[in-house]
């Protein structure tokens, strides 16, 4: 996978900086908001397309996978709906799912319009694509046993104990380069980092804060721990997160994108989503 690659306040750690406001609800439910809802992207003309075919893969769960029926599922597949739902094209709107190796030469041979499945957005992909904004980013986050849960700053209320975190990893690069007051543990693998933090070997756990909600909700984690301070978005180490990708020569299409992705955000529907898929949210 090529992103597919990697709380009062959010962090944002080139330069500290708080991401858009949010709303209430958003505030109080730490949905990622990552839209200015002042903000009104201009909503090009799209009445010469015929139709729009979003092309995704059925292999990255929950974004896209089948369900036990067999039906295209997932985060990915519901936000193309509201797009398409946003930009008044539910009639031209089509969903194809491929095996992801197939995804970038089917956009480039015209069988679809756009990519909505987690292509990395780096120096590389921008000579070749168009890319809407990130929708979604992937934050660093502390994990803690909920007996010893701890409150920002955890620079200094960390500092000297043990924290762990999977080794050679941008997590590990980060958590060097930031929290260098911590006594940093380096482990090989997530079995262990979670071990070591249920028996009390490490203090904290540091990691992608998707995959931690997945474990805080699994009942391998026997509820034992809770996430702790942050979220941190650092795109230098994780990336700018998740966009939709089109032709370069579509960038009008990755802008009707911008427009629709601030508009189902500032009507809730992000959040709704978010929170079907990520009951436990990473922000």
């Amino acid at each position: 996978m090529s992103f597919r690659i990697a709380v009062a306040s959010i962090f944002l750690l080139a330069g500290l900086l708080p991401l858009p406001g949010k709303s209430a609800d958003a505030q109080a439910l730490d949905i990622p908001l990552l839209w200015d809802l002042q903000e009104r992207p201009t909503r090009p003309d799209l009445s010469a397309l015929t139709r729009l075919r979003f092309l995704t893969a059925t292999d990255f769960p929950p974004f896209n996978f089948l369900d036990d029926q067999g039906r295209l599922s997932g985060f990915h597949i519901d936000l193309a709906r509201a797009i398409c739902d946003g930009l008044a094209l539910a009639d031209k709107c089509q969903i194809q799912a491929l095996p992801w190796d197939e995804l970038q030469d089917a956009l480039e041979k015209g069988e679809g319009e756009a990519i909505i499945a987690g292509l990395a957005v780096t120096a590389q992909t921008r000579t070749a694509y168009a890319f809407s904004r990130p929708y979604l980013q992937f934050p660093a986050r502390f994990v803690m046993r909920k007996s010893q849960l701890l409150t920002e700053p955890l620079d200094t209320k960390l500092q000297d104990k043990p924290v762990g975190v999977i080794t050679g990893t941008a997590h590990e690069r980060m958590l060097r380069d930031y929290f260098n007051k911590l006594r940093i543990v380096s482990v090989a693998d997530e079995a262990e980092l979670y071990a070591q933090l249920k028996s009390g070997k490490i203090e904290a756990a540091f990691a992608d804060g998707m995959r931690l909600s997945f474990w805080l909700a699994d009942t391998e984690s026997e509820q034992c721990c809770a996430f702790a301070g942050g979220p941190y978005i650092a795109p230098e180490y994780l990336g700018t997160g998740m966009a939709i990708a089109t032709r370069i020569e579509d960038a009008s299409l990755a802008a009707a994108f911008d427009h629709a992705l601030q508009d189902i955000s500032a009507k809730n529907v992000f959040s709704e989503l978010y929170l079907r898929y990520f009951p436990i949210g990473f922000y």
